[in-house]
């Protein structure tokens, strides 16, 4: 792919991130001060639909990402990012309140739901689950739609056997699995990661997830088990 496209790609995905709607190419041509025409931006959109990686989602409306266009991104364009002073403090202030393993885990899962504004996941034991943040997920826009919402609440009540089945993985760093890839419903994106003792820890959003930001508080928590 050609940078051009590659760099149009990452502000595709980041927008519609932040704001959960379709990006225009006037849109981005401003909000990026992009030094080419709305026109110029049309003709990329067309060749990075024709491969696959944004979709128009209604005639009159802006591109979004396809989950072929998140995997890429997450895969080749996404920064690296460490988590804000003022996150990882709260995070620490928050596991400070145990010594136990366990609870300091859930206590990290129910921060980070705060700071991701999205549902964290923790597979403890062989049939043992806790999960928080879920009226932030329920909030996101994708899930007004109500089959979506039943596809989810379906998954929700597998929680237990999605998380065991998961677990049978072992994920030594942050991994993203998107879209059909992802073990909650197609509609979704996750990030997951096995700790030490095991327990798996999952963030759990719609496919436009903001996996940088997921990706590094996953990254933190590792440190802070040991703090």
């Amino acid at each position: 792919m050609d940078d051009h496209l590659k760099q149009l790609l990452a502000h595709v995905v980041e927008d519609v991130v932040e704001t959960g709607e379709p990006v225009g190419s006037q849109h981005l041509v401003d909000a990026r001060k992009l030094d080419v025409s709305p026109a110029t931006v049309r003709n990329w959109f067309v060749e990075l639909e024709e491969a696959g990686y944004i979709t128009q989602p209604h005639t009159s409306s802006g591109r979004i990402p396809t989950e072929k266009g998140y995997r890429f991104y997450v895969d080749e364009l996404m920064p690296k990012k460490t988590l804000a002073k003022k996150a990882r403090q709260e995070l620490e202030e928050a596991m400070a309140q145990s010594s136990d393993p366990t609870i300091r885990a859930k206590l990290f899962a129910k921060k980070s739901a705060d700071l991701i504004g999205n549902a964290v996941l923790l597979g403890l034991g062989e049939a043992d689950t806790y999960y928080t943040g879920l009226s932030h997920l329920f909030a996101q826009s994708e899930f007004r739609d109500w089959q979506r919402m039943v596809s989810l609440g379906e998954a929700l009540d597998r929680m237990d056997d999605i998380l065991h089945r998961a677990r049978r993985v072992t994920f030594a760093e942050p991994t993203a699995l998107i879209g059909a890839e992802c073990p909650f419903g197609n509609a979704c994106g996750s990030i997951l990661m096995t700790l030490p003792n095991a327990t798996l820890i999952g963030i759990l959003g719609p496919m436009r997830l903001d996996y940088a930001r997921g990706y590094a508080l996953l990254s933190a928590l590792s440190e802070l088990m040991i703090i």
